[in-house]
């Protein structure tokens, strides 16, 4: 039981120790190792940098920075810059930057990365204003956009060394026009569109008219030609049908008017309410009696 209860706490000491005097670091990070508040170096008088595994401190003396050794992207506020013309342009940039002497970036930054990018930040709103306060509006989201960054680069690039890192890339992602100016745009780019579909939508009115009254005098043309065609068929018809009935008169004068009659009997009783009031010995009725007509 003694023996158990040994190893226990022989085990518990291990990891206490383990714990207090190793440290872990990741393959992407780098870390250094602060002695008392000095960073612990190499025999050449170099900070000690310690890469990827785990690696032995003292417990209570020695305290480690670790950092990370990938590229940074900082990706600040948009800046409101003046061109050459005063006009104001509101640009979005971003830094893509790593650290490159550890010790050097530890003793300039305290390992915050937040002030690094501060910095960086400053030097390329300053370097946006002096290279787009020498352009004009064009100028800058055109034809010169790529010179800018590369020069806004090599001003932050200066100073890159002095924090201990190094810029790899700077890129102006949008320039937009301020809000205000936007609005005025578009409001005036609205007004002329709705100019140009009034003009249409006029034209297009205009044209509608022309077709249709157009379309009224073949209207009107076309039912003239059919009435003229209806008149003249009809008068044929009638040419014909007075022929006929010359034709008929002349070969037989009494059965003509025996068909004459009948149509007249039939126009005066078309309707059942219909009432005539006649002498019974009137010529209308000459049929009535028999076939002579007595």
């Amino acid at each position: 039981m003694n023996k158990l209860i040994s190893l226990i706490v022989v085990l518990i000491i291990a990891a206490i120790v383990i714990i207090t005097c190793t440290f872990k670091v990741k393959e992407w990070e780098t870390s250094i190792v602060l002695q008392f508040g000095d960073i612990k170096k190499n025999e050449d008088g170099t900070a000690k940098l310690y890469q990827r595994g785990f690696h032995f401190k003292w417990p209570i003396a020695d305290e480690v920075i670790t950092m990370d050794n990938r590229i940074q992207t900082f990706d600040g506020e948009s800046d409101r810059i003046a061109t050459t013309e005063q006009k104001d342009l509101i640009v979005d940039s971003y830094i893509k930057w790593r650290i490159e002497d550890f010790d050097h970036f530890y003793r300039r930054t305290g390992a915050n990365y937040r002030v690094a990018e501060r910095l960086l930040d400053n030097t390329v709103e300053n370097a946006l204003r002096e290279e787009f306060g020498k352009r004009t509006r064009t100028q800058v989201v055109s034809g010169e956009r790529e010179e800018v960054m590369g020069l806004m680069l090599t001003e932050t690039q200066k100073i890159a060394p002095d924090l201990g890192i190094e810029v790899v890339d700077i890129r102006v992602k949008t320039i937009n026009l301020p809000t205000e100016v936007s609005e005025s745009i578009y409001n005036r780019m609205r007004n002329e569109r709705v100019k140009i579909a009034n003009a249409h939508r006029a034209e297009g009115e205009k044209d509608r008219q022309i077709i249709v009254a157009e379309t009224d005098v073949q209207i009107q043309r076309i039912l003239a030609g059919a009435d003229r065609e209806a008149r003249e068929i009809r008068g044929q018809a009638d040419a014909e049908a007075a022929e006929v009935y010359a034709k008929t008169y002349g070969k037989n004068p009494e059965f003509y008017s025996f068909l004459r009659s009948l149509d007249a009997y039939k126009e005066a009783f078309k309707n059942e309410d219909d009432v005539i009031v006649i002498k019974p010995d009137s010529d209308f009725f000459k049929y009535f009696k028999n076939a002579d007509g007595k």
